[in-house]
């Protein structure tokens, strides 16, 4: 990937942080996107830059359209005019029973999980030459739901499977892939290992085992790599044997 251009919506932590680290050894640049934690972002790019590649840290909330877009554009212009891959990691869970669901939860995660990812690849797509990548980050839970609590999540990223397909074809013809990663359960801070829920997602695994952040983070790099070339509207399990 040397010479290519990144951005990784979400990288300031857990995933997005990890894919951001092995894109940036791979030999491309990259720029984080971040809303909060800017502290992490900073570290981020930080570690890129140690890696010898330019880092660039943006905030821009993934709720927010004019954001959303606007990071895409604002990242190819700060490394040197161009982007070449795009990770849709952004992303945000409110798990709880059905009626517990307010509208304003539904609103927030479509924002963040559906229409913020549209609006990256939208603006992305604008901007990419042949060869460009694009790589979401689904979930296990589009594939298989071992439990209730799960409708509003699984929903929102079940339409990033369609949307994956639907920009395959849509960008084909100009020599730009799509394609979705569906981690399974992953130690990061969001979900650790020692959690209270961890033991049963635990259990749902074939290998009986958290993933890391690595692990999802070298499939990315694959499918952003030139070796992926032929390799377009696909699913990716990274999920221990979640969905087996």
């Amino acid at each position: 990937m040397n010479g290519r251009t990144a951005l990784v919506t979400g990288g300031s932590r857990g995933i997005g942080a990890a894919i951001a680290l092995r894109l940036a050894q791979e030999g491309a640049d990259v720029a984080v996107t971040y809303v909060r934690d800017e502290d992490g972002a900073r570290e981020v790019v930080r570690k890129v830059e140690a890696a010898g590649r330019r880092g660039l840290a943006l905030r821009a909330d993934a709720a927010d359209a004019r954001e959303q877009a606007g990071a895409v554009g604002r990242a190819a212009q700060a490394l040197g005019g161009r982007l070449d891959v795009l990770v849709n990691n952004a992303g945000v869970g409110v798990i709880g029973p059905l009626e517990s669901l307010s509208p304003a939860d539904v609103d927030r995660v479509l924002a963040v999980n559906v229409r913020g990812v549209f609006l990256a690849s939208q603006a992305a797509a604008g901007i990419m030459g042949r060869g460009g990548r694009i790589v979401t980050i689904g979930s296990c839970m589009t594939q298989r739901v071992p439990g209730p609590g799960g409708t509003l999540y699984t929903m929102s990223k079940s339409a990033l499977t369609g949307l994956t397909r639907a920009l395959a074809r849509e960008l084909g013809g100009r020599g730009i892939t799509a394609n979705i990663v569906h981690p399974g359960p992953v130690d990061t801070d969001m979900n650790p290992a020692d959690g209270p829920y961890a033991d049963g997602q635990r259990a749902h695994t074939a290998l009986g085992r958290f993933g890391v952040p690595d692990e999802v983070a070298s499939m990315v790099a694959y499918l952003a790599g030139d070796a992926a070339a032929y390799v377009t509207g696909a699913e990716f399990a990274v999920d221990g044997g979640h969905a087996a």
